[in-house]
């Protein structure tokens, strides 16, 4: 079934505001930029970021260091649940390291939401090398908290996109 005028219309400004929700956090994100780690492309639920495997992140057995690959996979994690511009952080994180990751190699990590509902979200990223092999597997639990990534900025209740139902809370606070 072909999408109606104001479906296209509401996906072209969900996207839009993706990006730019993403575009204040990477301006203000000194972790992320630090250990150059790149925004490729950001959607509602969605993102995909690169980061080159530098000297300085291998460890004692000559490969990249566990910890930068948490943050990279975190990074994408916060890239994709804050596409609503909803200010959202986690509530909890795992990761499973399946390869290692050289110096040099250039890794992209893909995050794409598997649930929202309430204030709450579950997130998978996978980090991958240049040759498509499974660096790591990370999952992510995300909390609303209150305000927006870009204040004044209109910001997405509306989650049947993703979760297939509308669901959003006006609820907003600490998860404590």
């Amino acid at each position: 079934m072909p999408q109606s005028h104001s479906s296209v219309a509401t996906s072209e400004a969900a996207i839009r505001l993706a990006e730019q929700t993403a575009a204040a956090m990477y301006s203000r994100d000194a972790a992320t930029q630090l250990i150059g780690i790149d925004l490729i492309t950001v959607r509602p639920g969605y993102s995909r970021m690169s980061m080159r495997v530098r000297p300085d992140m291998v460890n004692g057995h000559h490969m990249c260091h566990g910890g930068y690959l948490f943050t990279f996979a975190d990074s994408a994690f916060a890239y994709a649940c804050n596409s609503y511009n909803r200010n959202t952080v986690a509530s909890a994180c795992h990761i499973d390291f399946l390869a290692p990751a050289q110096e040099g190699e250039l890794l992209e990590a893909e995050c794409e939401e598997r649930s929202r509902a309430g204030r709450t979200g579950v997130y998978d990223t996978t980090i991958r090398n240049a040759k498509g092999k499974i660096v790591a597997l990370f999952r992510g639990k995300s909390y609303r908290i209150a305000g927006e990534v870009i204040a004044g900025l209109e910001a997405d209740d509306d989650w049947s996109a993703v979760a297939g139902t509308r669901v959003g809370s006006k609820v907003e606070g600490t998860p404590q």
